[in-house]
């Protein structure tokens, strides 16, 4: 698993592609169950989150799920946990919901870059049993 992490409109999108050109990306907001856990490359993976929460699904046992039955998936998702934390209860939960999947989803990546104003930094970079980079 690796993940691209970042702000609003810092350009994730962009990297993820031009450096997985041979990925077949898809939208957070328009996957099921079935299409995030077999997916190769998820854009915008909070608006997954956000559209089962708004259908009052659990989402508190997606990060294993994944790591489970997609461990090979890159993500993209938005740093979303940032600024001023919202008055509305909904948004507060879900912030608090992609913050902590991403955090495990994170923990298990062999890497993590994060995309600001374009330019990505790893922040993680593990070789796995037996990986040579």
């Amino acid at each position: 698993m690796e993940m691209i992490i970042g702000g609003a409109f810092q350009g994730k999108g962009d990297f993820a592609k031009s450096n997985h050109p041979d990925i077949k990306w898809q939208q957070g907001e328009s996957l099921d169950e079935n299409g995030l856990l077999a997916a190769e490359g998820i854009l915008d993976f909070q608006e997954y989150i956000r559209a089962e929460l708004k259908n009052g699904h659990d989402v508190s046992g997606l990060a294993e799920k994944m790591i489970e039955k997609n461990p090979d998936v890159i993500l993209v998702s938005q740093e979303i946990g940032y600024g001023v934390v919202p008055m509305d209860a909904f948004e507060r939960a879900y912030r608090e919901a992609v913050g902590r999947i991403c955090t495990k989803l994170a923990a298990y990546s062999k890497k993590v870059t994060r995309v600001v104003c374009g330019i990505g930094t790893v922040i993680k970079d593990d070789v796995r049993d037996g990986d040579q980079g």
